[in-house]
């Protein structure tokens, strides 16, 4: 979960990355001005982004839960325990991710990976038609590509969920032979 967290926030602050991936070519010669990286994250609407992530975080986490459940029935006890984990690890992520945390990591990272002249690109982009769609569309789209990787994935934690089973056994059997 953690690492879809950490996919999505990667992809909110770096989608134009993937058109010119000379850009991270080591020091720049015309770092961008913090001002104008600033403008680019508020522009971007990257703060917005991070809000949807946290809410999508949540709402998977629970999706996840019902899905490793099964549809069993929780004694209400174990029910309490495990929404009391979840709020923990949501006041946890929710307190990595607060905004005055990121934003200084945001600007580091454009000073080392940008130039000016792409920042101002990706600004003049984003304020576009185009851009705009870009922005109020991704997080539909990687709403949808987790949708998309959940039904890929679903086979394989079968099989992994299988394996685990078969080690457990063969580990009881074993100790049965040693204790018998």
């Amino acid at each position: 979960m953690l690492k879809r967290v950490f996919l999505i926030l990667s992809l909110c602050g770096s989608m134009s990355y993937a058109a010119n991936p000379s850009a991270n070519s080591g020091a720049l010669s015309n770092p961008p001005s913090e001002a104008s990286i600033k403008q680019l994250l508020e522009t971007a609407q990257a703060r917005k982004m991070v809000d949807s992530v946290m809410a999508q975080t949540e709402v998977f986490m629970k999706q996840a839960m019902q899905q490793a459940t099964q549809g069993q029935q929780i004694p209400p006890k174990v029910q309490k325990d495990i929404d009391k984990r979840q709020a923990e690890l949501m006041a946890i992520l929710k307190e990595m991710f607060e905004w005055n945390k990121l934003e200084p990591m945001y600007l580091r990272v454009y000073q080392k990976s940008f130039s000016q002249q792409e920042v101002d690109g990706m600004i003049a982009f984003y304020k576009t038609p185009a851009g705009q769609a870009v922005i109020n569309k991704m997080p539909v789209v990687m709403q949808n590509t987790m949708n998309e990787m959940q039904q890929m994935m679903g086979p394989i934690m079968q099989k992994i969920q299988r394996m685990q089973q078969d080690v457990v056994a063969e580990m009881k059997a074993e100790g049965r032979k040693k204790g018998g």
